[in-house]
């Protein structure tokens, strides 16, 4: 049986990581699957949050489940969301920013470390909202939510910060992405309830949006078991799921990421068993799979050693 035995010392590698860990594992053993393309990538999900190397290996743990979103930052910190609050934790794995929700009934949905330093974090509740915290964890701006639901788990998810100053927020039961402005104003509506998804049958919930460079945008449908890309008129130009890849890896999609080489990242949060995180192409083809921890969302750090560039499209 061929031993795979590496000494792999992330912050030679790559300012992402801050790491030092040996192992040796048995091929067999390995959660991925496809040994052409290799990940290593971060996890927020139910029963690990961490750094899963691409091996397969547990390379970092923060030691507290449950996450719903995250990023590895340029510095190496590493940002993380919970329901109840979120924590950045340092290299040395002490938590150097921390925001709680202010009552028990919030949902803190997402956090994401903006440009100027402040963290965006959607709030659900009854007074939905998106908050800009400074460094302190001092609110400094407050953009009010139209989720058209009192729901407080359904209300929103991964909202993100545009380039042009306005937020792009996936509202489930809306059944719609809206953006908006930062006074609150809607000012686009893309629904995800159209007849040719299937209509609101489908319960194509959104979850995940992302704008792409392109000027589309990319939007996971999680209980409609699609991944989707509509253009700025919100006519749908690609579309993905079960009927495209016969090993039917859709299971409540939630978290999506567009890589740098054109291929969709997708986590099946859903499932139990099986393929919880995989890579498609853009003509549907499954190039890579995990079959690890479940996933809720994630980003994708390096791919074959080599760390991803750019803004993480996630």
């Amino acid at each position: 049986m061929n031993m795979i035995s590496k000494g792999i010392l992330f912050l030679m590698m790559s300012p992402l990581f801050f790491v030092d860990i040996s192992v040796t594992l048995k091929s067999d053993q390995l959660p991925i699957k496809n040994k052409e393309i290799t990940h290593s990538f971060f996890v927020a999900g139910p029963n690990f949050t961490g750094i899963i190397g691409e091996d397969g290996e547990e390379i970092w743990n923060s030691g507290k489940e449950g996450a719903r979103d995250g990023y590895v930052l340029k510095n190496g910190n590493i940002l993380i969301c919970w329901a109840d609050e979120v924590r950045e934790y340092n290299k040395q794995k002490r938590i150097v920013f921390t925001y709680a929700r202010a009552e028990k009934s919030m949902e803190l949905g997402t956090a994401v470390r903006l440009s100027n330093g402040n963290t965006m974090i959607t709030e659900s509740g009854s007074h939905p909202r998106i908050v800009e915290v400074n460094k302190k964890g001092e609110v400094v701006k407050s953009v009010p939510l139209k989720p058209d639901t009192d729901n407080i788990h359904m209300q929103t998810r991964m909202a993100r910060k545009l380039p042009n100053g306005n937020y792009l927020v996936p509202h489930l039961l809306a059944f719609a992405v809206k953006e908006y402005r930062p006074d609150g104003t809607v000012v686009h509506v893309f629904r995800t309830d159209l007849a040719d998804l299937g209509g609101r049958e489908a319960e194509n919930w959104p979850f995940t949006a992302i704008r792409l460079e392109n000027g589309n945008t990319l939007i996971s449908l999680t209980h409609g078991n699609k991944v989707i890309e509509i253009d700025s008129n919100g006519k749908v130009v690609w579309k993905i799921s079960n009927a495209d890849i016969k090993e039917s890896p859709f299971a409540d999609p939630c978290g999506a990421q567009r890589l740098p080489n054109g291929n969709t990242v997708i986590a099946s949060y859903g499932a139990q068993n099986g393929i919880k995180l995989f890579e498609v192409s853009p003509d549907k083809a499954m190039v890579w799979s995990y079959d690890g921890h479940r996933v809720h969302h994630f980003q994708i750090l390096t791919t074959n050693g080599k760390p991803l560039k750019g803004t993480p499209l996630k």
